[in-house]
């Protein structure tokens, strides 16, 4: 059975206050999104729909990818905010087979669990973020995990996403989620586990614009 997903396109008005608002604070980004699909999805909504997001800058505009498997509506988002496309991505599900050269992007954010001394076994430690050639490594696992075998890889470190702090404790840490993104080029290995993966999105912070994966044929020159 083929998955079922959406993805909205929205060119952002920068000159509107909500979209300030939201690219200042992830949580208030997700906040309006979820205004996207239907009410009343239960105690975990995000999950629920699969609700994914990633925001992209060009020199001409910032553009907004919200991709999720219940139906998207555009009504539901501040008048000024942006002018939205949708589409299926149904087509792009069929086309998935082993062996097919893709081209992909994604933003992602690479952490590791500490190791904790012996006298500690059963707590757990705090997450580190990776950098470098060991969040490189993150993504290749993960991507293998994904069912795609990397060809080209190229990292772009992106600003943090910083959440907003608990209402009433303005003294309590600000939370940050390291974001990287990877562009590049793979081979479709397991179709199946792709579009799992497309579907669900890769690692942590996914209500802060991390996880989705984007996938494009390869073009051949």
């Amino acid at each position: 059975m083929t998955p079922a997903a959406s993805l909205a396109r929205i060119q952002l008005n920068t000159r509107s206050r909500d979209v300030q608002r939201d690219l200042r604070d992830a949580t208030q980004m997700h906040k309006t999104l979820m205004r996207l699909v239907p009410d009343n999805l239960g105690a975990t909504p995000r999950y629920d729909v699969g609700l994914l997001f990633r925001v992209e800058e060009t020199d001409r505009d910032l553009t907004l990818l919200v991709q999720a498997t219940a139906p998207l509506n555009a009504s539901g988002l501040p008048a000024d905010y942006g002018r939205t496309q949708i589409k299926d991505l149904t087509p792009m599900f069929r086309a998935l087979r082993k062996g097919l050269a893709v081209r992909y992007r994604t933003v992602v954010n690479p952490v590791k669990r500490e190791r904790l001394p012996l006298d500690l076994k059963g707590r757990r430690g705090k997450l580190i973020a990776l950098t470098g050639p060991d969040a490189d490594q993150w993504w290749a696992r993960r991507a293998a995990e994904a069912g795609l075998h990397l060809t080209t890889l190229h990292p772009t470190p992106l600003d943090s996403a910083h959440p907003t702090r608990p209402r009433g404790d303005e003294n309590a840490p600000s939370m940050r989620h390291n974001l990287i993104r990877y562009d590049g080029t793979a081979t479709v290995t397991d179709p199946e586990a792709l579009a799992a993966a497309v579907l669900t999105g890769i690692g942590r912070a996914k209500s802060y614009g991390a996880g989705l994966l984007s996938l494009a044929p390869a073009t051949t020159s």
